[in-house]
């Protein structure tokens, strides 16, 4: 890995129908890191540094069927990492982590989150992708838990197991799968979407209690739009073959990629839809006290990320602006104001599969970029960015103010996110 200074400033003109007049969106980022394998999720430290997941590309050990069970079998390694951005430097500060890919290291299921509680203790959660029926075959692994590393010694102490307690309980009572994505520190409380699962969990910082917050329900899709017959598909049986007669409703799963705190002080996760990625049709849910999750924004497509800026203003991250299935990996990052208004900081022009972001107390905004490429991955900051306001979804947005306060079909999710 090594870091890159250029800056690249993109300037993209679009007609928009406000007061009728031609307006320019822009937005300028450096790459302030490359060369990464499946990068996740990101932080900043108490050291004022910036920590990214690297989920690795698996192994030459034991090897578990995909969730679909169709294709390429996942295999354990120990390829999963922790990477250290500060100073001019990247370097690996925590090594060894188990990684579980297919052969060719995409779909990497290893570390996909980090995140530093109050104290400045680090906490990282491990995906899975997998049914943890099969988890045992790997050997005594960790992945699809929350782990407590300890980077002067390459050590870490496991905290809670999220893949066993899919396997225990099944909350949303469909196929048992798990791959824990994403999570936040409240209190002393860690909050984590199992994206397999289809649910939100919470366990205290000591492995006690852990225990569902909510499941999110499956969508119905009305004259779902699938792969042509013949191509090529994570989900070949969900195709429909040429003699077929075309579904006019589809049930897809959830598929929650992350969640954030409010300030409102509930929690909002984002979703990035199960097969066959149907493009306007992911969700923010916003999940109060009652733990009842209600549409806080729709219309977006395959959503990884989500974050609160000091402000109120949510970041929405898109990993694909059209189905994934179609090739074309152009990401978004979209602004949701407090009052609902909804723009776009940046689309396409370089952000592409991206898989996480975070807010730096310098205002920029920091992505993992090309999460779905070993070896290519790379952290962008975001910056000296304006943008154009769009029109907000069929359901739109409410406002927090007035509140007052695997790839596809089931559990699995784009080969990014560790095939969820």
């Amino acid at each position: 890995m090594k870091l890159k200074q250029a800056t690249i400033t993109l300037l993209s003109f679009c007609l928009v129908s406000f007061s009728g007049i031609k307006s320019a969106v822009a937005a300028s980022f450096s790459v302030i890191a490359e060369g990464l394998y499946n990068a996740g999720g990101l932080s900043f430290g108490p050291d004022g540094n910036l920590y990214v997941t690297e989920a690795g590309i698996g192994g030459s050990g034991s090897c578990v069927p995909p969730p679909s069970g169709q294709g390429d079998s996942l295999c354990y390694g120990t390829s999963g990492a922790i990477t250290k951005i500060g100073n001019g430097k990247t370097e690996r500060i925590l090594t060894g982590l188990p990684s579980l890919a297919l052969p060719d290291g995409t779909g990497g299921g290893g570390p996909r989150d980090i995140k530093f509680d109050a104290t400045g203790k680090p906490y990282v959660l491990l995906g899975y992708g997998a049914n943890p029926v099969f988890r045992d075959n790997l050997g005594n692994t960790d992945l699809g838990k929350i782990i407590a590393p300890d980077f002067k010694t390459n050590s870490w102490t496991s905290i809670a197991d999220i893949a066993n307690y899919e396997l225990a309980n099944n909350p949303d009572g469909n196929d048992v799968s798990s791959n824990p994505l994403g999570f936040v520190i409240d209190g002393n409380n860690l909050v984590v979407v199992d994206a397999g699962a289809n649910n939100l969990l919470s366990v205290k910082t000591d492995g006690s209690n852990l225990q569902t917050v909510t499941t999110f329900p499956q969508d119905i899709l009305t004259n779902p739009i699938f792969p042509p017959a013949g191509t090529p598909s994570n989900e070949p049986s969900q195709v429909p073959s040429v003699n077929e007669t075309p579904q006019l409703q589809f049930p897809i799963q959830a598929v929650p990629s992350s969640v954030a705190k409010g300030p409102d002080g509930a929690y909002y996760v984002s979703q990035f839809t199960g097969f066959p990625f149907p493009e306007d049709g992911a969700k923010i849910y916003r999940i109060g006290a009652d733990g009842l999750p209600t549409i806080y924004a729709d219309g977006f497509t395959q959503l990884t990320d989500l974050e609160f800026d000091t402000e109120g203003n949510l970041y929405a991250l898109q990993y694909a602006n059209q189905s994934a299935w179609k090739g074309n990996f152009d990401g978004s990052l979209i602004k949701i104001a407090a009052d609902g208004t909804r723009t776009t900081i940046l689309s396409g022009n370089g952000l592409e599969s991206p898989s996480a972001l975070t807010i730096g107390l310098d205002g920029a905004i920091y992505v993992t970029n090309r999460g779905d490429r070993p070896g290519q991955g790379q952290v962008l900051k975001i910056e000296s960015f304006k943008s154009i306001p769009e029109p907000n979804s069929a359901l739109g947005i409410l406002a927090i103010g007035a509140l007052g306060v695997a790839w596809s079909h089931k559990k699995r999710s784009p080969k990014s996110l560790a095939l969820k």
